[in-house]
């Protein structure tokens, strides 16, 4: 891990850039998804399994790039799995318990928004599991990592880096915005407190879980739209895939009306406000 990062970055910081149009965003963003489509396919038809691990502190910005990441390929295929807090039952089950059955299977891609380093994160920071129980945990998931690529996975694990100038920005703007208020949890604002806290964990997480079979790959998420693009490109690069062939698609011609009358039923149509 690099030394003398201010306040808590992992991530090098480039020199400042031109913010990137939202035109160019979403023209690069859609050569991207013709690519995610692409892999989508092989992945389909050669049985490949990824699983795909997001990681980062609150408002690192996870969500949106999960979200561009799935939103033009099939869900059936692309799985997110975000898991709610363990029931009264999972407590007592081995900790990594709950989140093997959600690995993929042949011809998926599993997307953790959030994963099983909650342990090493979150529930170490905050009290929810001992000191001895999160070291426990370090020791053991390399290992177990080991058999799930040993197993045919390929594992990709992100942490999305934010500044603390830019993690306050965006926690301070679900504040004000009503599309956002329900991602700023108390949690997280018992969290926002905690940054040095968070680092320490994070570092040592990394020392022990940083591998050559499941390494953890760093992006700078300080600028949103870059972050989910460079991610996307990333990913794309170390899945080895191929287009996959298709037959051209043409539409039929539709049958004839056969007599068919549109009914003079009384259909409940909404109000067309807009």
């Amino acid at each position: 891990m690099a030394k003398g990062k201010s306040k808590g970055s992992l991530a090098k910081q480039p020199a400042e850039r031109a913010k990137l149009k939202n035109k160019d965003y979403l023209s690069k963003l859609r050569d991207l998804h013709v690519e995610l489509v692409k892999l989508q396919e092989w992945v389909k038809q050669e049985g490949i399994k990824v699983c795909v691990i997001f990681e980062g502190r609150d408002g690192a910005g996870k969500g949106g790039t999960i979200k561009a990441l799935t939103e033009r390929v099939s869900p059936r295929v692309f799985r997110v799995v975000a898991l709610p807090a363990p029931t009264e039952r999972e407590k007592t089950q081995m900790y990594l318990q709950r989140y093997l059955p959600h690995l993929p299977a042949a011809g998926e891609v599993v997307i953790f928004d959030r994963s099983w380093y909650n342990r090493a994160g979150v529930e170490r920071v905050m009290g929810f599991c001992t000191e001895q129980q999160a070291d426990k945990f370090l020791k053991s998931v390399p290992l177990v990592e080991r058999a799930i690529v040993d197993s045919g996975v390929i594992l990709l694990k992100y942490w999305l880096d934010v500044s603390q100038q830019e993690q306050t920005r965006r926690l301070e703007a679900r504040i004000e915005d009503g599309r956002k208020i329900w991602k700023l949890s108390p949690m997280d604002l018992k969290s926002y407190g905690r940054w040095y806290d968070y680092s320490r964990a994070r570092d040592a997480m990394f020392k022990a879980t940083d591998t050559e079979y499941g390494p953890w790959l760093v992006a700078n998420s300080n600028d949103k739209r870059r972050t989910r693009l460079n991610i996307i490109s990333d990913l794309l690069s170390r899945i080895p895939y191929k287009a996959v062939a298709r037959a051209k698609v043409t539409l039929p011609k539709r049958q004839k009306p056969g007599g068919y009358r549109e009914p003079d039923y009384p259909f409940r149509h909404i109000p067309e406000k807009f």
